[in-house]
């Protein structure tokens, strides 16, 4: 009874201090120019590949109950179940296998540039030793920092360590849309509390880690407002001025498109599970966050996993159209990543070592469309992803005007030229036979002058 009344005590004080802290910080307004922004998003721009990662307490049930096995992350909401029962997975949470070193260097390996790893999602838990809530990795026989361990693997590794974090909360007692199944949440809602304890953890994840991203979700519920997403927009920019922070912090989002429907706020578009027909414009910046199999969470029986080769091809999918793919893994509750994903990793990274040059740092392809594949650009370069090999080893790039002064395949190195033959409006690339790449091979046209195609294509 004493550690409790201690804990309430702290709690007030905390919250307390909070608010005067949002106070000094609620009026300055983040002024930024269009090059200041562009500078700002420089590293995100070129990194067109990003490792989502979807953990928590979740993984203890595996995605499975009372006889249902289609569960993942919302198990919470799903199932229903009273959130005094759901708790207890907390003491079941143990990954003793995780090591950040060996998923970092998974992702490494793989050709990922950065990762985003769950804080909190809706289920309300903390995936780090926060000081605001025990209904965190404190509550666990797992007494160490996955965070901090994963941040530090990260920044040795090169790689840019990021953040998710829920808005939504189906755990605390001051979130306004209280769950009926929430049994242990007493006295009435206040989203001003609610705000006050957010911000509260958010500011420790922002100071103790440093995230390149904070990625948002669970803002679409009515207890979250415009105008509360861009306070909190301009509480973390003067936190961090060089964070960068998804749209899901406003209101904005066009459903799951991603991008901005009249009420923007944040950095970027974040079109989940899809990827847009076009892109979305010169300027635009934006990531597609899509799953290995049918779950975000791990889910045992999900064995529906997506090809290495449609996921590489998703990749290039959104690097021709001037956005980053966000590609999922649900760890285990023991802390490993599941060995089909631990495979596709390897696959991706495979293409990514020989082609990873036609994806870093690339711009929108120049062409509407091209019935074989994609195009991204670079420094005087046009590389062509082929999807459908020409069967008679000739390549037609609809509408290219430009004098091609080089063509080569990228897996050989440029070491066999290829004969490029103007024919009308088109560029007869004479490719080969052998595409010398089972997943996307890529064909490198060097051009003169900027690229110049036909509006009609």
């Amino acid at each position: 009874m004493k550690k409790m009344l201690i804990l309430i005590i702290a709690s007030v004080l905390i919250s307390l201090t909070i608010r005067a802290e949002d106070k000094k910080v609620d009026t300055p307004v983040v002024v930024e120019t269009k090059e200041q922004k562009a500078a700002r998003m420089k590293w995100f721009d070129e990194s067109r590949f990003g490792m989502f990662i979807h953990w928590g307490v979740y993984s203890v049930p595996a995605g499975e109950w009372n006889g249902n096995t289609g569960y993942g992350e919302w198990f919470l909401e799903e199932t229903k179940m009273p959130v005094s029962q759901y708790e207890k997975f907390a003491k079941e949470f143990n990954p003793v296998k995780f090591n950040a070193k060996e998923w970092v260097r998974m992702a490494k390996d793989a050709g990922v540039k950065y990762i985003v790893i769950t804080t909190k999602h809706h289920d309300g838990f903390g995936m780090y030793p926060s000081k605001l809530t025990d209904w965190c990795i404190k509550s666990t026989p797992f007494q160490r920092d996955p965070m901090k361990e994963l941040a530090k693997a990260c920044k040795k590794a090169g790689i840019t360590f990021c953040t998710y974090h829920s808005i939504m909360d189906w755990h605390h007692p001051d979130y306004p849309n209280r769950r009926g199944y929430n049994d242990v949440a007493t006295g009435k809602p206040d989203m001003d509390r609610f705000t006050a304890y957010l911000k509260g953890q958010l500011k420790e994840i922002v100071t103790s880690y440093h995230p390149g991203i904070m990625w948002f979700d669970g803002e679409w519920e009515s207890a979250w407002t415009h105008e509360r997403g861009v306070d909190l927009y301009a509480y973390l920019r003067n936190l961090d001025p060089k964070l960068i922070i998804n749209n899901r912090i406003g209101k904005g989002r066009a459903g799951m498109s991603g991008m901005d429907n009249g009420k923007g706020v944040g950095d970027y578009g974040t079109p989940e599970q899809e990827i847009p027909a076009t892109g979305f414009g010169e300027g635009a910046h934006w990531e597609s966050c899509m799953t290995m199999n049918g779950h975000w969470g791990y889910n045992k029986h999900d064995n529906g996993w997506k090809s290495t080769q449609e996921l590489v091809r998703n990749l290039i999918n959104c690097a021709s159209k001037g956005g980053n793919y966000l590609l999922n893994v649900g760890p285990t509750s023991e802390g490993l990543f599941p060995d089909a994903s631990i495979e596709r990793l390897a696959g991706i990274g495979k293409w990514m070592k020989v082609n990873g040059e036609s994806i870093y740092g690339t711009t929108a392809s120049p062409f509407k469309s091209l019935p074989w594949g994609r195009c991204t650009q670079k420094a005087g370069k046009l590389y062509l992803h082929v999807f459908d090999w020409p069967k008679d080893g000739k390549l037609v790039v609809p509408g290219l005007k430009n004098t091609v002064k080089k063509a080569y395949l990228l897996a050989d190195g440029g070491k066999t030229k290829r004969a490029v033959t103007p024919d009308g409006v088109n560029q007869i690339v004479d490719v080969g036979q052998d595409p010398l790449d089972p997943i996307a091979p890529v064909v490198i046209l060097e051009i003169e002058d900027r690229v110049e195609v036909s509006s009609n294509n």
